[in-house]
């Protein structure tokens, strides 16, 4: 009983301790921000590497997802003899929740990853140490740049995963199946509202950028500077990103759509 008490108190301290390194952390991010904008180089050459290096699978992903929202959504529309409200129904499908959402995840598992082991191995390398020695902080230097590209880079890999998606959708309703062309697009630009369906779900990116992004940078942060502590910390940080992009869905849909 006593290990048990003991050991609920270590974890609970641990905790917090993390919870105000964390809070530590994400001002020390955000106070970089007037600095960076100085050298905006440093922000560009990150955007390439997070968010131009993740296109192909956020398409191809985005294709795919329209495919089957096709498929599925003339299946079930055709029983009630609306199938001309396919176009509008893979849009607001996409738009609201599939294309922030499903994007979210890939990053988490593309992006997300990879910075984690870059700022984990950079740490077991003693890299950061060393900058640390040479009064440059890492902080600044190494994780805000790629902090603030993740938040600008999510809500233009959402919107293409959509456009994408629209796309798909538009070749197996029109192409393959045979849905009424002008039907398809007329309803959609008719029942779907540029701020309360496509401004909620920019909104919606913008917020997972920001969670999945800091999740990956903490993660390697605070890893141990050792091939096990690095892999492990890579792992946490799908999970922690998955969970996390979920329940902010959940309450975001709750607070926007009802």
């Amino acid at each position: 009983m006593s290990n048990f008490i003991s050991n609920l108190g270590y974890r609970t301290r641990k905790s917090i301790d993390d919870i105000g390194y964390a809070a530590r952390l994400f001002v020390s991010l955000v106070g970089a921000l007037p600095r960076l904008l100085k050298r905006p180089r440093l922000i560009t050459d990150q955007i390439f590497f997070i968010g131009n290096k993740s296109l192909v699978i956020i398409c191809v992903s985005g294709l795919f997802v329209g495919f089957v929202l096709g498929l599925q959504g003339y299946y079930i529309l055709v029983r009630y003899g609306s199938e001309q409200a396919l176009g509008v129904l893979v849009a607001l499908a996409l738009t609201r929740e599939l294309g922030p959402v499903v994007t979210a995840l890939l990053y988490a598992g593309r992006a997300g990853t990879s910075l984690t082991a870059e700022i984990g191995l950079m740490k077991a390398g003693e890299q950061l140490a060393a900058m640390d020695m040479m009064a440059v902080n890492p902080v600044k230097r190494i994780l805000a740049p790629r902090f603030w590209a993740g938040i600008i880079s999510m809500p233009i890999l959402a919107t293409l995963f959509s456009a994408a998606g629209v796309i798909g959708g538009y070749i197996v309703g029109v192409v393959l199946i045979g849905v009424d062309d002008g039907a398809f697009w007329s309803q959609m630009q008719e029942g779907v509202d540029i701020w309360n369906d496509i401004g909620n779900g920019v909104i919606k990116s913008l917020v997972f950028g920001f969670a999945v992004t800091f999740m990956a940078l903490f993660q390697g942060y605070e890893s141990k500077p050792t091939p096990e502590g690095v892999s492990g910390a890579t792992t946490r940080t799908v999970v922690y990103s998955s969970l996390l992009v979920l329940w902010l869905d959940f309450i975001m849909t709750a607070l926007m759509f009802n």
